[in-house]
């Protein structure tokens, strides 16, 4: 049986506000606030077991903060393995200006790692076996060096499990050496690897070919509005975006990620898969938490799939 694992490095709760303004020195008056456990490789378990596949939890975890996202997993149905560690899992705040229409982020650190307590997660990761999957994803926290992506790989060559990765630091491409089965950049993140602008749908193509022949096996490549390309040895495929209100980002690229990993696991149609993830993506852009999937049909609708032109590995 194939395991899957998500490791989130840097935990956080996210509480959600919408406010009608927001003014400095005065009293800001809420009209709504919810609060939910979060990390992205947290949101990818989230909607792998929403979508029926089995996870477990790997990060670390701090404070009564963390407790609270470890007792919200089992109450899902999550197992976790959370090496803990002094100090409090972050909460960070997200705040919706409905006269503005604008959306304000504000991102802690989290708690400082201690090297012995890497070594435990590590060690953690060195039992995965070979086939299964790990999902690492998100920012890393205080104590943890970049180079960890680097260890990560190495220790999924080794052991032959499937390594996906969700991360935006430039560290990703000394990875791909070990041939990790799937990366998922977006567009701003594309762009910062290889120093340039803009990634654009028509430029995009070029930077995408470069990490498939330094060995990334498959990538994702997130567009947010602009919609999703799909690339690997043998396929070049883009979507659009469905049109609706976006109410918060924040977790629409674990949601896109996730329900793409469940497509692969199910053996899903490549073009369908795509599309059914976009429009997950999508709803939980439109919504105030992780998608409930009960508006994908009608996303799905607005989602047309085209081939793009490669030349190099037709």
């Amino acid at each position: 049986m194939t395991n899957v694992y998500t490791c989130t490095l840097n935990l956080a709760i996210d509480l959600f506000i919408e406010t009608k303004t927001l003014k400095p020195s005065i009293v800001n008056r809420t009209i709504s606030d919810d609060i939910q456990a979060n990390g992205k490789g947290v949101n990818v378990s989230l909607i792998l077991n929403s979508l029926g596949i089995n996870s477990t939890a790997l990060g670390f975890s701090a404070g009564f903060t963390g407790q609270y996202i470890k007792d919200f997993l089992w109450e899902k149905g999550i197992p976790n393995k959370f090496v803990d560690v002094e100090g409090m899992t972050r909460i960070n705040v997200f705040t919706k200006v409905t006269e503005q229409n604008e959306e304000y982020k504000l991102v802690n650190a989290g708690p400082k790692i201690p090297n012995n307590k890497i070594k435990l997660l590590m060690s953690e990761i060195e039992t995965i076996k070979e086939q299964d999957f790990l999902c690492v994803s998100g920012s890393f926290p205080k104590g943890v060096d970049k180079s960890l992506l680097i260890d990560i790989g190495q220790i999924a060559n080794k052991n032959n499990f499937n390594l996906v990765i969700d991360t935006s630091y430039k560290e990703i491409l000394d990875t791909l050496k070990y041939k990790p089965f799937l990366i998922k950049p977006n567009d701003e993140e594309l762009a910062s690897w290889f120093g340039v602008d803009e990634i654009t749908i028509d430029n995009a193509e070029s930077y995408l070919k470069k990490l498939i022949d330094m060995g990334a096996q498959r990538i994702l490549l997130s567009l947010g509005a602009g919609g999703c390309i799909y690339i690997d040895d043998k396929h070049y495929i883009y979507g659009n975006s469905p049109k609706g209100e976006v109410v918060n980002t924040a977790c629409s690229g674990d949601t896109l990620l996730g329900t793409f990993l469940q497509g692969i696991f199910t053996n899903k149609d490549l073009e369908e898969n795509l599309k059914y993830s976009i429009a997950a993506g999508s709803s939980t852009a439109f919504s105030k938490g992780l998608t409930d999937f009960k508006d994908i049909e009608q996303l799905r609708k607005q989602i047309k799939i085209n081939n793009l032109r490669r030349d190099k590995h037709d």
